[in-house]
């Protein structure tokens, strides 16, 4: 069974989702971050940066949310993609992780990056009801978290996006998505 290490409120819920999403068994090892448990030496055994998420598959570590969710889409995805669907997903994998976080969440870069990014996903997003081939995948987890926390965390509204305020409707309405998600 596959640990999932994480705190509360922390992007161990973007990994939950996914596990939720594959029905992948999983324990959610909650550390307590105010106290310092994911500094301890037993959790930096398995991350030794001291950050969650990270997960154990039968001995098997892996931190950074992103590489989880590209590892368990690999390992444990039943449909079976091509090297061209799986950088497709890693592409918008990263790209939520390495743009669309920092662009948005990072105040000083927020007024810059919206006008840039927003308008080309929204035209994605009202061609496609899912990032990659039309069909949810771990790129939909990575990018759909980001910006379902966008209105929770920033109080961004999509109102001149509908593209994307579809998605994230859609996206939020999925059962394994209210089960991880919506604490």
């Amino acid at each position: 069974m596959i640990k999932l290490y994480g705190g509360k409120r922390s992007r161990a819920s973007i990994v939950q989702w996914y596990l939720e999403e594959l029905s992948i068994p999983y324990e959610f090892v909650v550390l307590d971050m105010e106290n310092g448990e994911h500094k301890k030496p037993d959790f930096l055994a398995i991350n030794p940066m001291g950050k969650v998420p990270a997960i154990d598959d039968n001995g098997f570590y892996l931190w950074e949310s992103g590489a989880i969710l590209s590892y368990l889409s690999d390992q444990y995805d039943s449909e079976k993609r091509s090297i061209q669907e799986r950088g497709k997903i890693n592409q918008w994998i990263l790209f939520a992780n390495a743009t669309l976080g920092p662009g948005i969440f990072i105040e000083s870069n927020r007024e810059t990056e919206k006008p840039k990014l927003f308008p080309p996903l929204n035209e994605h997003l009202n061609q496609y009801n899912y990032l990659v081939n039309d069909t949810f995948t771990a790129a939909d987890v990575a990018v759909g978290a980001y910006l379902a926390y966008m209105p929770m965390m920033l109080q961004l509204n999509f109102s001149d996006y509908s593209g994307i305020e579809n998605y994230v409707k859609r996206l939020s309405d999925r059962p394994a998505f209210k089960t991880s998600m919506s604490r």
